[in-house]
């Protein structure tokens, strides 16, 4: 599991809002939020694509406006939403492969995200994902469309303006290094995050060429504390639950190198603001410390047993918890809103600052 603008735009193209961060109002101004990655970012564009990792059926939703399942990987609203409604923006985000999408959402941005995507080609290889690698091609279509609706100059303004966002990577470890171990044939496990983090790098500059500005990239969650990676180590499986320190070392290691990189890169792109958006201290401390946002389990999810359902398996047959909200996970491997909600509570005081300061170094 797993996150623009660096100057001051029109009031017409842009949508202000004001953050109160340590006392302190913080003035931001964002023209449109546009977002990569897999299905933590995706709000429906894999039910446009032929793969069987899809969310648009019930029990998904149930907690959605309107109770209807979008294509979103849990309960009700993700990331995306939750950052554009505190921008002001909007409340949600749309997909892009949505052939109903109106051109005046497409002013204020989309999500480019599919799941079970990863920054691996190799990861979508039995998914029938769309890759991150490839999403860059889906953004240059819709500056293209945007184009069409405010003209050229108006179009660079708004992606130049929006803020981007980027989580992936949990799915290339388990689908390629733990539970089919094809890449550790390949590499160790430092060797793959290497490997992983010079993807990254490849996104970002074709995103920056592309004219994306300040861009957020999530780090990896902790992976051996969700509920799927926790079954797949254990053979009793409901009994025995802890998480898997190995897991949670990779992933700690690898977040330490990309926080290190990404000022690299930053450097290397002028005029750009490129921040590590840390989600695995806010999950961490939601397993580890439940208690403290009104969680009652952490170590399954609400679908059905929770312990491995997912996609397919968590369906309008599956029955679901009494109390979502109680829950930090949904399904055997994503959160419940609830529990994005409080990890984009952490982002909000981790963030915005920073990305504040580069408003004004930048203008």
């Amino acid at each position: 599991m797993a996150i623009s603008a660096n100057t001051l735009f029109l009031l017409t193209l842009a949508c202000s809002t004001t953050i109160h961060i340590c006392n302190a109002q913080i003035n931001i101004t964002f023209t449109a939020v546009l977002i990569f990655g897999d299905s933590t970012m995706d709000t429906g564009n894999n039910n446009y694509v032929n793969t069987l990792f899809k969310g648009n059926h019930t029990p998904y939703g149930q907690d959605f406006p309107g109770k209807v399942p979008t294509g979103r990987f849990s309960d009700g609203k993700l990331v995306p939403d939750m950052v554009a409604s505190l921008l002001k923006i909007k409340e949600t985000v749309p997909p892009f492969l949505d052939p109903n999408i109106p051109d005046n959402e497409l002013k204020t941005g989309v999500t480019f995200a599919s799941a079970a995507s990863g920054y691996d080609d190799l990861t979508t290889v039995i998914s029938r994902a769309i890759p991150v690698s490839k999403q860059p091609e889906m953004f240059k279509k819709y500056i293209e469309r945007l184009k069409g609706v405010v003209g050229e100059q108006e179009a660079m303004r708004i992606v130049n303006g929006a803020l981007v966002v980027v989580s992936s990577g949990t799915n290339d470890f388990c689908f390629n290094f733990y539970d089919v171990p094809s890449r550790r044939f390949e590499f160790s496990s430092n060797g793959y995050q290497d490997f992983l983090l010079k993807k990254v790098e490849d996104l970002l500059k074709k995103l920056y060429d592309l004219g994306g500005r300040t861009m957020v990239i999530a780090g990896l969650p902790p992976m051996g504390c969700l509920p799927i990676q926790m079954t797949t180590r254990f053979e009793l499986p409901g009994i025995f639950r802890v998480c898997l320190e190995d897991q949670n070392s990779d992933a700690q290691s690898y977040n330490s190198k990309l926080e290190k990189l990404l000022p690299q890169i930053q450097n290397s792109l002028p005029g750009s603001k490129i921040l590590y958006g840390d989600i695995y201290t806010p999950l961490e401390d939601m397993i580890n410390n439940p208690e403290k946002y009104g969680f009652v389990e952490t170590k399954r999810g609400c679908c059905g047993t929770g312990l491995f359902e997912s996609a397919l398996l968590c369906n309008s047959l599956t029955p679901v918890c009494e109390n979502a909200s109680q829950y930090v996970f949904w399904d055997s491997i994503h959160p419940t809103e609830a529990a994005y909600r409080v990890l984009v509570k952490y982002l909000e005081k981790d963030l915005l600052a920073k990305i504040h300061n580069s408003v004004g170094e930048n203008n």
